[in-house]
């Protein structure tokens, strides 16, 4: 029996977009103009070298953390505004370095990937420890929050039972008939279709893209069995609210992912610190989850609101 398709979460469409800054240029979050050119969202008056501008991947998990820092710098004092929907890590990490955007939500584990394929860290703690020394000269990250969100190979609850799935391990014994859902770049990164024949001898039969990053037409495929294995983020609420099994990774091919600020030290203060720090300190996984409830489930909220409902719950904007 299928299970109903619900409104699910539109997740980070990182691999949908050319990784070229040339290419940035001509994106933006309506199809026309610069990403980079403008805020879209603004508080008071910038004062000279007193502002800073919040940038944002192309999906709205980030899009709704950037208005939360924004919110919390705000409230700290300090004249925020953000540019939303840069585009993928390649460009966004870009513009975090020519300073076009001094800060943006970032995960940790993808972001050492980013800077050194090659690193060894996995696990939470390690991953934070060997971030400073591998970033390039400028830029920095500051306190992780517990909050995570990760890549998952995620089957229905059907394909799960039938094949007696349980892990990536499991998965690996019936992978030569499966065909799986993800963004065109999961064939190449090295948490993606490389990591899982190096970790667990997984190749598997075609990838299917997508650039809705795991959103409707994602699930759609996944529940229509037009493909058998989607990879869809662990804070996307469609896997619950569709009873869909995430596929335990004992291997650990895909790297603790906890969210973090990714920062140009250019124009970072200590007080713009401590208002990221405060975020950090308390935003937690159940956190996203619900926020991406709000904003992508039938609430359809806008990034910004739910963000500053958000701290206004948590007691950071009073």
């Amino acid at each position: 029996m299928k299970h109903p398709i619900r409104t699910t979460l539109t997740r980070r469409g990182l691999g949908g977009l050319a990784a070229g800054v040339g290419i940035a240029l001509t994106l933006s979050a309506c199809g026309g103009g610069n990403p980079l050119s403008s805020p879209t969202t603004t508080a008071g008056s910038a004062t000279a070298g007193g502002s800073l501008v919040v940038g944002s991947a192309d999906f709205p998990e980030s899009q709704i953390i950037a208005e939360i820092y924004a919110g919390a710098l705000n409230q700290a004092g300090i004249t925020a505004t953000t540019k939303p929907n840069i585009g993928s890590r390649e460009i966004y990490f870009k513009a975090v370095q020519d300073g076009s955007v001094d800060v943006v939500p970032d995960y940790s584990g993808n972001l050492l990937s980013h800077v050194d394929a090659e690193a060894p860290e996995v696990a939470a703690e390690e991953i934070y420890k060997a971030l400073p020394d591998k970033l390039p000269q400028g830029l920095g990250v500051l306190e992780p929050a517990k909050a995570e969100s990760k890549d998952a190979m995620v089957v229905t609850k059907a394909t799960a039972e039938k094949h007696q799935l349980k892990s990536i391990e499991d998965l690996a014994k019936v992978c030569k008939d499966f065909t799986m859902a993800a963004p065109a770049t999961f064939e190449t990164r090295a948490y993606g279709f490389p990591g899982l024949k190096k970790n667990y001898g997984c190749e598997l039969k075609a990838l299917k893209p997508f650039s809705d990053g795991g959103g409707n037409l994602t699930l759609q495929a996944l529940l229509t069995d037009d493909v058998q294995v989607a990879d869809i983020y662990t804070t996307t609420p469609s896997i619950a609210d569709n009873d869909l099994v995430v596929l335990d990774d004992p291997k650990n091919n895909f790297k603790a992912q906890q969210v973090l600020p990714l920062y140009n030290e250019a124009k970072m203060t200590d007080k713009a610190k401590e208002a990221l720090n405060s975020v950090s300190k308390i935003l937690t996984t159940e956190d996203l989850i619900n926020l991406n409830r709000a904003v992508s489930g039938t609430q359809k909220q806008n990034a910004k609101d739910a963000a500053a409902a958000w701290l206004k719950d948590k007691g950071i904007v009073k």
